[in-house]
């Protein structure tokens, strides 16, 4: 019997759960590193404030490249490997960016470290191929966790070191971590050999009609991309926004980042109710949060104590809205079949990855020409659009997993 098999009927290593929901947390956390830092890096490479909004979109792209291009190979090529492997090109990446003297340099290193992160996206379906449909939502739940506590964690740690040193050593640490982590995936992770029955080019060219023809993919990756761009907005410009209506420094901002890290515990929470088929009902909440989160900030006007912490819970439920319908959307990914899950997940975050990417591009050119109040009313209008959007399921089953057998 297979140690994969050992896994399915024995249920999930707990200590596996932990070591792959740290590792999906230090990968995620490089497509965020930048974001409280678009200011410094814009000044040390010379990019305009308009422009500064590239710096996280082009690590976005990259991702989205990724998960079209090499979250696919999950399903012919053995996970482990493909896995060291992409650490190895991200930790190259991640001292690029660290040593790079301009824009250009700079921005080529981010589109390749977004391309490599994309292993975090390997990671989480090869967790879900190894649990045992009765847990499978509370093991994505968990190591979704994980990663979302990575992404979170990413702003907070970067603006701390920035503040402390500069920020090239915010990418140097990393890529020391991301070196690390490859060494122990090597020795701990098991092996998961797929049986492909198809070449490469034909499963690139499987996913349009894959897309096609699974409407609960098409539901799912769209709401996510409406929360998302919403997310990439709100992040993009809420640290301009604290530096220049409160002043905060880079430490200050850092702490406002530490807050949203609050917002992870809905995952795991997500994933269990996702179990008991609560899908649809928490579908809705979360829209609605993500809608209300961006209107509680204007509640008081001007740049008071009370806006101040107004939008510290902002922050708070809005990541907790997206977090929480990441891991219901990913639930539901994840029992369309297990043949194509590494194409159904790449499919599924590369869609609402590319609404992350133009949410921190509308967020930069917002701020840029309209400030505050003009990406306000761009980020509220994503998840309103969303929910829009849910109006027209009419009561068909897209939004609900089969609830597991107990």
């Amino acid at each position: 019997m297979s140690k994969e098999q050992k896994m399915k009927d024995g249920g999930f290593s707990r200590g596996l759960t932990i070591l792959l929901a740290a590792a999906c947390g230090l990968i995620a956390a490089n497509l965020y590193y930048a974001q409280t830092l678009v200011g410094p890096i814009g000044a040390s490479t010379g990019l305009s404030a308009g422009a500064a909004g590239l710096i996280v979109t082009l690590t976005q792209i990259g991702y989205v490249v990724g998960l079209l291009f090499i979250v696919p190979l999950a399903d012919i090529v053995e996970n482990r490997r493909l896995t060291i492997v992409s650490l190895a090109v991200a930790t190259a990446a991640l001292i690029a960016a660290a040593l790079a003297p301009n824009a250009p340099l700079f921005l080529a290193a981010s589109l390749l470290i977004g391309t490599a992160s994309v292993v975090a996206q390997v990671l989480v379906p090869f967790a879900a191929s190894l649990a045992s449909e009765a847990e499978r939502g509370r093991v994505v739940g968990n190591v979704m966790s994980g990663l979302l506590l990575g992404i979170m964690l990413a702003r907070p740690v970067a603006s701390f070191i920035a503040g402390i040193w500069s920020w090239p050593y915010v990418f140097a640490a990393s890529a020391v971590a991301i070196a690390l982590l490859a060494a122990l995936l090597s020795r701990k992770l098991p092996e998961r050999r797929p049986a492909p029955s198809v070449s490469y080019g034909r499963l690139i060219r499987s996913l349009a009609p894959l897309f096609a023809r699974t409407p609960a993919l098409r539901r799912r990756a769209l709401y996510q991309a409406f929360l998302f761009g919403a997310f990439s907005l709100f992040w993009t410009v809420a640290p301009l926004h604290l530096a220049d209506a409160y002043g905060m420094s880079q430490q200050g901002i850092a702490w406002f980042a530490l807050v949203g890290v609050g917002g992870a515990i809905a995952a795991p929470i997500a994933g269990r109710l996702a179990d008991k088929g609560w899908s649809r009902p928490l579908t809705w909440l979360a829209l609605s949060v993500a809608l209300v989160s961006w209107l509680l900030p204007h509640i008081v006007h001007g740049h008071s104590t009370a806006s101040l912490v107004l939008l510290f819970v902002a922050a708070i439920a809005l990541d907790m809205a997206v977090s929480g319908n990441l891991v219901l959307g990913q639930r539901v990914v994840y029992t369309l079949g297990s043949e194509a899950r590494g194409r159904l997940n790449g499919l599924f975050m590369s869609i609402f990855f590319i609404g992350g990417a133009v949410g921190s591009a509308l967020g930069g050119w917002a701020y840029a020409h309209g400030g505050w109040q003009l990406a306000s009313l761009i980020g509220a209008a994503l998840p309103l659009l969303a929910i829009l959007y849910a109006f027209t399921e009419r009561g068909h089953k897209e939004l609900e997993a089969k609830p597991a057998v107990n």
